[in-house]
């Protein structure tokens, strides 16, 4: 369900943290366009954090370690990146108002980011919302092979080690399907989204930088 709202510029950083609260969230058309949708999906994408899958290859590149990973060191070039065109995607939903309010909420503590760099050079990342022990992934992004797929499980490491209790990808795609995202209906996400938002989580607890064979272990870990 969407429904237009043509006075973005009234929407607060508050008004965004209790839409998500109550599990709906904004997008816009196009980059160009000022205007917010709210959205609230019948089918909600999820990343169950006990069953991510790990590909081999993947784990491959993960322990290479041949690469830096940072959390909330720029949060404007990961937006940034985020909206540059990419392979099948040739506009962004991310607009001014977009950038706008997620900068505000990065600078309270509640979007962060995990960053990879190679030679101080970002290659990769993602972004998202924090709120009680749920964490909304917003958007992610390469420029080499591989790198987002890196930040998406350091991410998980970071969640699980934190206590968190939900990763909400909003929608489900071929590239989250291959670790094991799947959709809820609205009435079942309402209820882990509950449950989550009334845990406390910590995205900063795992220490920075670890090592790739602890974030292996805890991405693996089942309860």
């Amino acid at each position: 369900m969407t429904t237009p709202d043509d006075l973005s510029l009234s929407i607060t950083p508050q008004v965004v943290l209790k839409a998500y609260a109550c599990g709906i969230f904004p997008m816009a058309e196009s980059a160009e366009d000022p205007s917010l949708y709210w959205i609230e999906p019948r089918e909600r994408g999820i990343l169950p954090l006990d069953a991510f899958h790990l590909p081999r290859r993947l784990a491959r590149a993960v322990r290479l370690d041949d690469y830096e990973i940072r959390i909330d060191s720029d949060f404007d070039a990961v937006i940034e990146a985020c909206a540059e065109p990419a392979q099948g995607r040739r506009k962004t939903w991310i607009n001014a108002e977009i950038r706008r309010l997620y900068g505000e909420l990065f600078r309270t503590g509640h979007v962060h980011t995990v960053e990879v760099w190679r030679q101080d050079r970002l290659v990769g990342g993602l972004y998202g919302v924090s709120l009680g022990a749920a964490f909304f992934g917003e958007s992610m992004f390469h420029r080499e092979r591989d790198a987002s797929k890196i930040a998406l499980v350091h991410l998980v490491a970071r969640l699980k080690y934190g206590g968190f209790a939900l990763l909400d990808t909003q929608f489900v795609t071929d590239h989250l399907k291959r670790f094991g995202a799947i959709e809820v209906p609205r009435r079942r996400y309402q209820q882990m989204l509950e449950r989550a938002i009334d845990q406390q989580a910590d995205f900063g607890q795992l220490p920075t930088p670890s090592s790739s064979e602890l974030v292996l272990q805890l991405v693996s870990q089942t309860s």
